[in-house]
């Protein structure tokens, strides 16, 4: 290594911009490969290297989740690009990496393409692992969703989770619509889009699963002398048959007559509690279905029937992306 290179004030802020790493490594870089400019790349490139390789145990579990949609509205995809302390996951220069990035990832379908994919002048896990070395934390792509349809939209909530929504038509104020139902999406975390995409046997379980943690539970209260919570007998829409609802009705039935409850008057009463009794009996739907869960922006409807205010429209599917 020459040690009587002199490096000028302008080539150290040009290999600046296009590492992003600090002025005083980029100036012993430059002295390093002797003015070369793609050596002084290189240099960095392997200091990210060692770095890297000192930090690949290290988790990056904090982090940007960024979201972007092609121009004509009909691909997105939500990334998340981890470091290790939200320090840096709030730097101003790493957002825009992270930016940069999605950008990029908009034109790839996965993960393995998108790391492989050039930027500028070097792939994306290569640009990770310079970056690495600049700013001295493990870098990597936590997540990454890509999503297709007629009708796009995304919505990113304080750079901690993004929601991509897809629509089966563009329909009038569609932007609204998709921004709102990937508002849901981000903050109620459904996994899937309905009760009908369940399996049979993860139900069963789960609904096993659900009734014995509420029995201790309510072990617990009762030695308290508290109230009880209610135990359940079924956690799905697909579980309430024509014949369970049946039964449930002619249950509510039994109960206004034993409280002398006029029969006339029955009608009035009916809905409400059939209502209550899907509610109390679908909460595996409420929590991880988005079209059975209750809007958010008001709770009397559910987002399917939000949907539906916006005539033949539907929701193609949705991803989500997380920081943690």
């Amino acid at each position: 290594m020459s040690t009587t290179v002199k490096v000028t004030a302008a080539e150290v802020n040009k290999l600046r911009q296009a590492t992003g790493a600090g002025m005083m490594d980029c100036k012993k870089a430059l002295v390093e490969a002797e003015g070369d400019f793609d050596k002084a790349i290189e240099v960095l490139r392997k200091k990210g290297q060692k770095v890297a390789e000192k930090r690949a145990d290290r988790d990056s579990s904090e982090g940007a989740a960024v979201a972007k949609v092609n121009a004509d509205q009909t691909a997105g995809v939500a990334i998340v690009l981890g470091c290790e302390t939200d320090f840096v996951g709030k730097n101003e220069n790493f957002l825009a990496l992270a930016n940069d990035l999605a950008e990029l990832a908009l034109n790839y379908n996965s993960k393995e393409e998108f790391l492989a994919a050039d930027f500028n002048g070097m792939t994306v896990a290569d640009k990770l692992v310079e970056q690495t070395g600049v700013i001295g934390e493990k870098l990597d792509i936590n997540a990454f969703e890509k999503l297709e349809a007629p009708y796009v939209g995304s919505y990113v909530h304080i750079n901690k989770i993004a929601a991509l929504v897809g629509l089966t038509a563009k329909v009038d104020n569609a932007d609204v619509l998709v921004k709102d139902v990937a508002m849901q999406v981000a903050s109620m975390g459904a996994t899937t889009l309905s009760y009908k995409d369940f399996d049979p046997a993860y139900i069963a379980s789960e609904t096993e699963a659900r009734i014995a943690v509420i029995e201790k539970e309510n072990i617990e209260l009762g030695r308290l002398g508290k109230t009880l919570k209610n135990v359940p007998q079924y956690i799905s829409m697909a579980q309430l048959t024509p014949e369970v609802l049946a039964k449930a009705e002619e249950e509510a039935k039994a109960q206004l007559a034993a409280e002398g409850k006029p029969e006339k008057i029955w009608g009035n009463i009916l809905p409400g509690k059939m209502q209550r009794f899907v509610s109390d009996n679908t909460t595996l739907d409420q929590e991880q279905c988005l079209l059975d869960q209750k809007f958010i922006k008001d709770e009397k409807k559910t987002v399917a029937e939000y949907v539906s205010s916006y005539g033949e429209v539907e929701i193609a599917g949705f991803k989500r992306a997380t920081v943690g």
